[in-house]
């Protein structure tokens, strides 16, 4: 089978599209035919060696995977071939087939595409919780939503509207992006590459600041970020896309009562009365048309270097997809 695996970290240029051999169904692992194959920034900290976790080389990238189960090892009875899924998996996304844990499938709704199906767990999952799970926006809050244009970003202005938030403040880069923030919902449209944004944030909440804040950048816009916080706010740190670690003063937030938490969706997927739940939930959002996903491109497998340049060059709109068949 064809797949785009990394042997060194760096660039984009590290993406390599070779021969490799197709995974086998063992145990309760299932083999999937990839339809569709989600591109995240995950992806590009991976290939720089800048990921949460380690990553071993050679590697083959990919976590968010939609397609058709062909292959079950001999321990899995709750699928059969021919079923459509979607799954998160830690690695071996960017290929023709790949493996998951049966115990990882999510059943794909008629309604769900598998480009859809592609673009919704780790944005959809990681805005869902980031809000709920960990930010515990309550109804009425005020949020700020950062590269609010974004894969996540889309999707958390849309989520927190659903949930109930009183005013979604989303930044972005350009005024084409921000308007895709508006349509998405977002009541307040801040420019951040603009000085003294985060005062522009305070204004618009009568100086109270944001109660919950979503925060993937680091570096100066965690700092600023920081100081858009009302009393008892939660700035819920997701990403570090900027590569710049920030160090701070933790008793800082005791004077307002504040909290910096951090999200890593790996934790989530390891608990099934977390995951699942919020997956179909989701998925129903999409199908209502309360959620919709903003599909930047879908591209195949062989351009996965430009698609990696693209993605970190910021010039980009909602979700890229690779898709193995096109290539």
């Amino acid at each position: 089978m064809k797949a785009v695996q990394f042997k060194e970290y760096g660039g984009p240029e590290v993406l390599n599209v070779i021969d490799a051999e197709k995974p086998v169904a063992k145990g309760r692992d299932v083999v999937i035919e990839v339809h569709a194959v989600g591109v995240n920034y995950a992806d590009t900290a991976r290939r720089e060696g800048q990921y949460v976790v380690p990553t071993p080389l050679p590697y083959i990238p990919g976590a968010e995977v939609a397609g058709v189960v062909v292959e079950v090892g001999e321990d899995v009875t709750s699928v059969r071939p021919g079923t459509r899924v979607v799954t998160l998996i830690e690695s071996g996304g960017y290929a023709e087939y790949a493996l998951a844990d049966v115990r990882s499938l999510i059943p794909l709704p008629d309604q769900i595409d598998y480009h859809t199906a592609a673009a919704l767990p780790l944005q959809g999952l990681s805005a869902y919780h980031v809000l709920k799970t960990m930010g515990r926006l309550e109804k009425g809050e005020t949020v700020l939503v950062h590269a609010a244009a974004g894969g996540v970003g889309t999707i958390a202005v849309q989520l927190a509207k659903v949930f109930g938030a009183g005013k979604v403040i989303a930044t972005a880069s350009t005024p084409e992006k921000l308007e895709l923030a508006r349509e998405m919902g977002a009541d307040v449209l801040i420019n951040y590459t603009e000085e003294g944004w985060e005062q522009q944030v305070r204004e618009a909440t009568g100086k109270k600041g944001v109660d919950v804040a979503l925060e993937m950048a680091g570096g100066d816009v965690f700092y600023k970020t920081l100081k858009c916080l009302a009393p008892f706010g939660r700035l819920v740190i997701f990403g570090v896309a900027s590569g710049e670690q920030s160090k701070f003063n933790p008793s800082s937030l005791m004077a307002r009562n504040q909290s910096v938490i951090g999200f890593f969706l790996p934790q989530i997927m390891r608990k099934p009365e977390l995951l699942l739940p919020s997956t179909q939930e989701l998925f129903q959002y999409v199908i209502e048309g309360k959620v919709k996903l903003t599909i930047g491109g879908v591209y195949p497998l062989d351009q996965a270097q430009e698609v990696h340049t693209l993605l970190q060059g910021r010039k980009t709109i909602g979700k890229l997809i690779l898709e193995p068949g096109n290539s």
